[in-house]
């Protein structure tokens, strides 16, 4: 014979489990939703930095490009230094409207946006960055978004801490995953089994949102491997 304690405990923890997964899946959708938010305000401020400041600015230095031919050369000098300055704080600015949230990446999809991002750190950080992405089913907006993010983080952390040489990017579909892997050849070093630093923890609770993993391997003198995986069919897939 059943015992009916043993029963009525049973079915108090299954209950109790159900509260807690589907207190677990309302915070994911909660944290995906604020993170669609900050995302939503980034596009605004780029278009806002290109079309606002950017425009004016690229006014300024026509008109001030005017104005250097009708001044006596005595004069000229020290406008042409305006209009250097100018441009010099036109291109910061449109760099930093591209680094918010580049139009690439809205207009043209994930790979596109990869290769603008791997030509850019290469650029700026004196490195080889090599990128090879195989071809990928359809992507939302919001999972393109989350791995173009975690490669820039990625990315950004090699330049600054990693002393590499070279880094490989590498895109494929596995499965009903997708795989981001960003692997460098720099100076490594031993991560904790919860490793925080340089926005891993960042990056860990954000691939968590959308039902995916992320991994990071490193050793001393060996570089650093950082992969993550992330399900195609969205947060649900991971159920």
């Amino acid at each position: 014979m059943s015992d009916p304690a043993m029963e009525g405990l049973r079915d108090d923890y299954l209950r109790l489990l159900e509260r807690l997964e589907a207190n677990e899946r309302e915070f994911r959708r909660l944290g995906r939703a604020v993170w669609r938010v900050q995302e939503d305000e980034r596009r605004r401020l780029a278009r806002d930095l290109h079309d606002g400041i950017g425009q004016n600015l690229t006014a300024l230095t026509h008109r001030l490009s005017q104005l250097e031919a009708e001044l006596p050369a005595d004069h000229r000098e020290r406008l042409q230094a305006a209009v250097a300055l100018c441009r010099e704080t036109l291109e910061d600015t449109r760099e930093m409207s591209r680094l918010l949230r580049p139009p690439i990446l809205d207009d043209l999809g994930l790979e596109p946006a990869l290769r603008w991002l791997a030509r850019s750190v290469a650029e700026a950080a004196r490195l080889e960055v090599e990128l090879e992405a195989s071809e990928l089913p359809p992507l939302d907006g919001d999972l393109q978004t989350l791995l173009f993010r975690v490669a820039q983080e990625a990315l950004n952390n090699v330049a600054k801490h990693a002393q590499a040489n070279k880094v490989l990017v590498r895109l494929v579909q596995r499965g009903p995953h997708i795989l981001l892997d960003v692997a460098d050849d720099g100076r490594g070093f031993e991560p904790s089994p919860a490793s925080g630093g340089s926005g891993i923890g960042g990056m860990r609770e954000r691939v968590r949102l959308y039902g995916g993993r992320l991994e990071l391997h490193s050793a001393t003198g060996d570089g650093t491997r950082l992969r993550v995986a992330v399900p195609i069919a969205g947060p649900a897939a991971s159920a």
